[in-house]
């Protein structure tokens, strides 16, 4: 948690009694996915039908992979089905940071696949441009901005490590600007931080469902068909073609791309390689100008702070604040449902956080309070691959920060389809295997442990247990 404010010297009980006004009117619902303008479902599938490919999840690596394909052959007949709605999972819950890092975050990557770094972060850069340039050429309206995002310290041992990480990522072409305290609270202002890093064009935002709805509508106009509703169930062999086992009906396709999030996986092999764990975020009310003025944040940054327990925030369109993370909330057996998208506790935690962060917003209301699965895996971005004889790929393990590197892994999920070698497919970062979790009730202990384990680090300068560090000799290294 960060420093306590010289500045913010409300009681601990009026605080609490405050903060927890802030939520009396919050919905439980998504905010971005609280728009009248949603498009409406498409049909389930509900007769046997055919395609030549056909796509599980209409989150962003579904969508990408459908549209690219089609894109790539438009004579491909191609089919996408979703288990509810498309874009209503991880796709359009989270917070819209569209980011160039395809190892989730720029330190891990380095650290577990050095040799590589040069060739993921450049591939990264590209990634993104292309993205802009679809979100343009499809005239997708998703407030794309490519604002860059500001990493803040809010403790000494943060400060410490900026000017190296600068450095670093400077080297593999990141624009950076270090800021000390002064400089970055003129760009937010905020009295728990001490300094800042801004990496101007690392980062971009975006209004996460009303892109996965973009490309929704772009694969229906390219000729995918779109099937909501329609969870698969089951992928068996049935003669040379695959069986995909819908509630109603079948599907039958030569090939099938796996985007399936954290959902339980089709293949069952991959199950002990990813976890849910569940985010929590709060959307408020709009700023008025005086509020505005007052954190200043003119350059409309995205933000995160360098603790191991962070918070993730960004301005929306109309000046709405998305405060969401700390909390990662894993439940015993691999819980996965929908419940347990409500924390009180949570949204509780996060509010008193917020208002520590910013109390001259006290007073400000939060419209809307939510949760939602990650698939998180070990090594804490995603891994690819192939199984049923190469005639299905799948791409899972993304860990919170896939809204660009989705694109990315649908381009290789492609690349492995087809049995071509590219640039993408001999990387060895994408296709290996993170460290498995134990069996319970090993993982669920294991999973606490590390969890405390990173609180406590946060609490002591940054200083890494015994259990930690064997876990970055055995190339783990669980940071975030």
């Amino acid at each position: 948690m960060r420093r306590a404010s010289s500045t913010h010297t409300r009681g601990h009980s009026a605080a609490s009694q405050l903060d927890l006004e802030s939520l009396k009117f919050a919905s439980p619902r998504p905010f971005w996915l609280d728009d009248p303008e949603a498009p409406p479902c498409c049909e389930a599938l509900v007769e046997d039908d055919r395609c030549e490919l056909a796509v599980v999840g209409g989150g962003y690596t579904g969508l990408w992979t459908a549209l690219l394909a089609k894109q790539e052959n438009p004579g491909l007949d191609v089919s996408l089905l979703e288990a509810t709605s498309v874009g209503g999972s991880a796709s359009g819950r989270n917070g819209g940071f569209c980011s160039v890092s395809l190892t989730h975050g720029f330190a891990n990557g380095l650290r577990k696949f050095p040799q590589e770094m040069p060739q993921l972060e450049r591939l990264g850069f590209e990634n993104l441009d292309e993205i802009e340039r679809s979100v343009q050429q499809l005239g997708i309206d998703c407030d794309f901005e490519r604002t860059g995002i500001l990493h803040v310290a809010t403790e000494p041992h943060q400060v410490e490590g900026l000017p190296a990480l600068a450095e670093e990522l400077t080297r593999f072409g990141h624009q950076v600007v270090l800021l000390d305290e002064e400089a970055t609270r003129r760009e937010l202002d905020s009295p728990t931080y001490r300094a800042a890093l801004w990496d101007k064009n690392a980062t971009a935002l975006v209004n996460p469902a009303r892109l996965a709805w973009g490309l929704k509508g772009a694969c229906a106009q390219a000729g995918v068909r779109i099937y909501e509703n329609t969870p698969v169930l089951a992928i068996r062999r049935s003669g040379r073609q695959l069986r995909l086992q819908t509630p109603y009906a079948s599907m039958f396709a030569h090939q099938v791309v796996l985007g399936t999030n954290a959902y339980p996986p089709l293949v069952r092999r991959l199950r002990r390689y990813i976890v849910p764990v569940y985010d929590y975020a709060l959307m408020t009310e709009p700023l008025d100008d005086a509020q505005l003025a007052s954190v200043g944040w003119s350059g409309r940054q995205g933000v995160d702070d360098m603790g191991n327990q962070f918070h993730y925030y960004r301005l929306s369109k109309d000046n709405r604040v998305h405060f969401g993370g700390f909390d990662a909330v894993y439940h015993f057996g691999s819980s996965f449902r929908s419940e347990l998208e409500q924390r009180p506790a949570t949204f509780a935690r996060l509010a008193r956080h917020f208002f520590a962060t910013f109390p001259q917003l006290e007073g400000l209301r939060f419209t809307h309070a939510w949760g939602g699965a990650i698939d998180t895996c070990s090594r804490l971005f995603a891994f690819h691959g192939r199984s049923h004889a190469g005639d299905v790929t799948y791409a899972i393990g993304f860990t919170g920060l896939g809204v660009a590197a989705s694109h990315f892994s649908a381009r290789l999920m492609l690349d492995l389809l087809a049995g071509e070698p590219t640039e993408r497919t001999r990387l060895a970062a994408p296709q290996a295997r993170p460290f498995p979790f134990p069996p319970e009730p090993f993982r669920f202990l294991t999973i606490q442990l590390t969890q405390w384990s990173l609180a406590r680090a946060d609490r002591n300068a940054g200083r890494r247990n015994l259990w930690l560090r064997l876990l970055d000799r055995e190339g783990i290294g669980f940071d975030t």
